[in-house]
């Protein structure tokens, strides 16, 4: 049987955002800005896939404020981590040796 990838993950753009998540330190966040120009996306596009990733609880946004401007930081989660983990594995395992 072959095994499946996470459809979550899969979309291209949701996994460019979950790479570009999990290259961070386990307790560490990006603000929405730098993660949009890191990434190249417009802002729409870039918070549709992160309400996706959100909605599986893979990512936590945390609005806060800074001298009375909004910020948003992006994090993965620690579940997040661990079904990127198994979505590398699973496509390691699917290219064979």
């Amino acid at each position: 049987m072959i095994p499946e990838l996470d459809p979550v993950i899969h979309a291209q753009a949701r996994l460019r955002v979950t790479i570009a998540l999990a290259a961070l330190a386990p307790d560490d966040r990006i603000t929405f800005p730098r993660l949009q120009k890191l990434l190249g996306m417009t802002p729409g596009n870039l918070s549709t896939h992160l309400r996706k990733l959100e909605d599986a609880s893979y990512v936590e946004i945390d609005k806060t404020f800074t001298r009375r401007s909004p910020v948003t930081h992006v994090a993965l989660t620690p579940s997040g981590r661990a079904a990127f983990e198994t979505y590398t594995a699973t496509l390691r395992s699917l290219l064979g040796p």
